[in-house]
């Protein structure tokens, strides 16, 4: 793997650069068709940022809810356009933060969430209706939906006028990031439950964001983090259509989220061969007639792994470009990295600045003038041809294997990753590809950056504060919601109006959590890979 403009040059995912491009791949035009127009190559809307720009929304959450509420109203009144809620490590895994297991990570890397009177702190002040939420969690994601849910509904919101995300990709939780509860089939169900219920309940609601970004964090190359999303995003298709819903009442619901890394052309031609490619397959193989079905919506964020602890004023470039390639990739939402996060979480002012980021690519660079300008470029329409051929490999590989769900029993995709994550950082080692105040440019010492830390004593904090919830609630009535979940779930019936009655009438993140243990198992690490 060599850098870019050296001899022999090859990109991130190893597909060869020439030193000039003298013509366009032979029918480039056909597979582009026209923006917002089946392929959608350029763009799931015709007028894309002429007539609405993507979302700015900055993924925040720290501490308590009270003091994520805090940060939320602050990036608010700086010209946020929406909420992006991060979790900590404890309400990921389904454990309340007086669990012994939550010692020493509540509030760590995200808000500390276990009851409506917490979700209620959260989002004090703050109208639902009016608002674009995404909350990144998965395990849960029933769960932290329940619970948004029910505060809406006491605010007076109109169900069918909510709109926003949850995470809920629990495969590749199981391919790249670990923070799972139970085995895949009974995660499977979880997760199509939220598809049927927010199909029915919550129009406006994307119910899963199919999650390449941490496959990409993980290690992998800019064409597995492609392959292996849509793979899963099969599976989520073929589970909900086994479940007997049809095809166009959930699919234009379904969104993405991709990793936006330092490959500037290749980052966009990623995004014009992912949406050409989830076109094909929603129209091909699954008979959507629905335009809307095959139409790959996504959000970015700029990729955390690249972010240097070295000289890290250097990370705010790297966030701009990273940033730019979204926009010219057709994002339809942005997350901009604080340039102190390889140290700790963003401040106030970092987070500012990266929200600034975001405002000045909308308002000052003229990228926003005409749609996916750089259409038409030898080079780019090259590379979106090959990524495309690539991932389509990839993707016959794991169905000759048995699909996703084998692949990743048998930890083929995790080895996939881990070898194209190792050989990246040997790379790196060896100064074939350069990182910038790391291995290229570096210096002693130099200036500290000022890092935010979470106080210690928040997990006393928090169990405390549970502990009163509960001794509040009506005890029969939780204990009764429970028993009614799991046997909704035992009989193999739609759990979310049950967790929603169940958040309504006091139950915990972490007791809820205890029924899906229960009624589906706890998963394992896999090892031997």
């Amino acid at each position: 793997m060599k850098n870019s403009g050296t001899k022999g040059s090859e990109t991130n995912s190893g597909i060869p650069v020439e030193t000039a491009y003298e013509k366009a791949p032979a029918g480039f035009e056909k597979r582009q068709g026209k923006p917002g127009e089946f392929p959608f190559t350029r763009g799931v809307q015709q007028d894309m940022y002429r007539g609405r720009l993507w979302t700015m929304r900055q993924y925040a959450g720290f501490g308590s809810a009270r003091e994520s509420n805090a940060r939320y109203k602050y990036l608010l009144s700086h010209g946020q356009t929406g909420l992006s809620v991060a979790f900590d490590l404890p309400t990921q895994l389904g454990l309340d933060p007086d669990n012994g297991r939550s010692k020493g990570e509540v509030g760590k890397v995200g808000v500390s969430i276990a009851s409506l009177a917490d979700m209620h702190t959260l989002l004090d002040g703050i109208r639902l209706e009016d608002v674009s939420t995404s909350m990144t969690i998965n395990a849960t994601a029933s769960i932290l939906l329940a619970l948004y849910v029910a505060v809406a509904k006491e605010q007076g919101a109109r169900l069918e006028k909510l709109s926003g995300t949850v995470q809920n990709d629990l495969l590749k939780e199981f391919a790249a990031r670990g923070n799972y509860i139970c085995p895949p089939k009974g995660s499977l169900k979880i997760t199509t439950d939220i598809i049927d219920f927010c199909a029915r309940e919550l129009p406006k609601w994307n119910p899963i964001s199919i999650s390449g970004y941490h496959i990409r964090e993980a290690g992998s190359t800019a064409v597995q983090e492609v392959a292996f999303t849509l793979a899963n995003a099969i599976c989520y298709v073929e589970t909900s259509l086994a479940r007997g819903f049809d095809v166009d009442a959930f699919a234009p619901r379904l969104s993405f989220f991709w990793n936006v890394h330092n490959e500037f052309l290749e980052e966009v031609a990623k995004f014009r061969a992912a949406r050409r490619l989830w076109a094909a397959i929603m129209r091909d193989r699954f008979k959507a007639t629905n335009p809307a079905s095959m139409k790959l919506r996504f959000h970015a964020q700029t990729a955390g792994s690249t972010l240097t602890a070295q000289q890290p004023e250097n990370n705010i470039v790297r966030v701009a470009y990273q940033a730019m390639a979204a926009v010219l990739g057709g994002c339809q939402s942005l997350h901009t990295n604080g340039f102190d996060e390889a140290l700790a979480l963003p401040t106030e002012k970092s987070a500012k600045l990266a929200l600034r980021t975001q405002q000045i690519a909308a308002f000052e660079t003229g990228v926003t003038r005409t749609v996916d300008p750089l259409a038409g470029s030898f080079y780019v329409e090259t590379l979106t041809d090959e990524i495309e051929r690539r991932v389509k490999e990839y993707l016959d590989t794991i169905e000759k294997r048995g699909g996703v769900v084998k692949c990743i029993e048998t930890g083929y995709i995790q080895s996939e990753i881990s070898s194209s994550a190792y050989h990246n950082q040997r790379a790196i080692e060896r100064g074939e590809y350069a990182v910038v105040g790391v291995n290229k440019f570096a210096e002693d010492g130099g200036e500290k950056a000022a890092v935010f830390r979470v106080d210690e004593k928040l997990g006393l904090e928090r169990a405390r504060e549970l502990a009163a919830f509960r001794a509040r609630r009506d005890a029969k009535k939780t204990s009764n919601s429970l028993s009614e979940l799991t046997r909704r779930l035992r009989e193999d019936r739609n759990g979310m109006p049950a967790i929603l009655a169940a958040v309504e009438a006091g139950a915990t993140l972490g007791e809820i959590s205890d029924v899906f243990r229960e009624v589906f198992g706890t998963q394992v690490e896999w090892t031997g890979i």
